[in-house]
């Protein structure tokens, strides 16, 4: 009850004035369990991904969004509470298992769940590889999945930004159902899982207009994040040099010293023989 009632009070003035548009409503079903499957380009899409449908969706999302602190941290978890969000750890292991069958209650109960495949939003609009968490609750909840391709949302609310660009029409695209039934009581299969993940993905792709990046967006942060740092720490080095020139310098000293040992020279190569077995 609290869903529709929040709905009502933010449709009026989220139509007015960020002027949302959908594209493909008929593609997502009236009654019965399915997955609605989506791109993340940013936090807006929390607010127009399900706006201009006439049925709930419950999503799962981090746990970070009702755990917040302070004010920012009230509103928060009192928004995604009444909008049905249900919170997971993706922490991985034992969390990942949890937050599977959470989702598979969801769509036992009969609703339907939105899901990002990306795991955590695009750091630069592109389209990123996707987890098999997808699939798995497809074969095993035995449901249709339904692409989900948000539009402008990343180029109205960018990471980092709090004030919306209003120039931007938030927009989504719903695909056609994708049908797995095929590979019904195979959700084991590593290969399955990632054959049907990237018939997801590619089915965004084709409606989002995405690059497609072969690489998952957390591991993406996580190299831009570190690179950022290398680059503070070499502005603050004696002779201003960036750090990757300062590390290929020290490399090259270094592959001088232990060409000059035979020792030097098998102790260097151990460790890549490790990696490589």
């Amino acid at each position: 009850m609290l869903y529709w009632v929040v709905k009502a009070i933010l449709y009026p003035a989220l139509r007015l004035v960020f002027r949302p548009w959908a594209e493909g409503t008929d593609n997502v079903p009236r009654e019965g369990p399915a997955i609605l499957a989506s791109n993340h380009l940013s936090f807006a899409d929390h607010f127009f991904g399900a706006l201009l449908l006439p049925r709930k969706v419950v999503y799962l999302a981090k746990s970070e969004y009702l755990t917040g602190r302070g004010i920012k941290g009230l509103i928060s978890k009192a928004f995604f509470r009444a909008v049905g969000v249900i919170p997971v750890d993706r922490s991985g292991g034992e969390a990942s298992e949890r937050a599977l069958l959470t989702g598979l209650r969801v769509l036992g109960e009969g609703n339907l769940l939105g899901i990002y495949p990306e795991g955590t939003r695009t750091p630069d609009g592109r389209l990123y590889r996707g987890k098999t968490g997808v699939a798995r609750l497809a074969l095993e909840g035995r449901v249709p999945v339904i692409p989900s391709a948000m539009v402008n949302t990343y180029e109205l609310q960018p990471p980092g930004t709090i004030v919306p660009r209003l120039r931007f029409r938030p927009g989504v695209r719903f695909g056609q159902p994708l049908d797995f039934s095929r590979y019904y009581g195979m959700e084991s299969n590593l290969l399955v899982l990632r054959a049907v993940t990237d018939e997801i993905m590619y089915a965004l792709m084709e409606l989002a207009g995405q690059e497609y990046v072969d690489e998952y967006a957390a591991d993406a942060k996580a190299k831009a994040k570190a690179l950022a740092k290398a680059n503070a720490a070499g502005r603050r080095r004696p002779h201003g040099r960036p750090a990757s020139d300062a590390q290929a310098s020290d490399a090259q000293a270094s592959d001088g010293h232990a060409s000059d040992g035979h020792a030097s020279d098998g102790h260097a190569a151990e460790p890549a023989e490790r990696q490589a077995s």
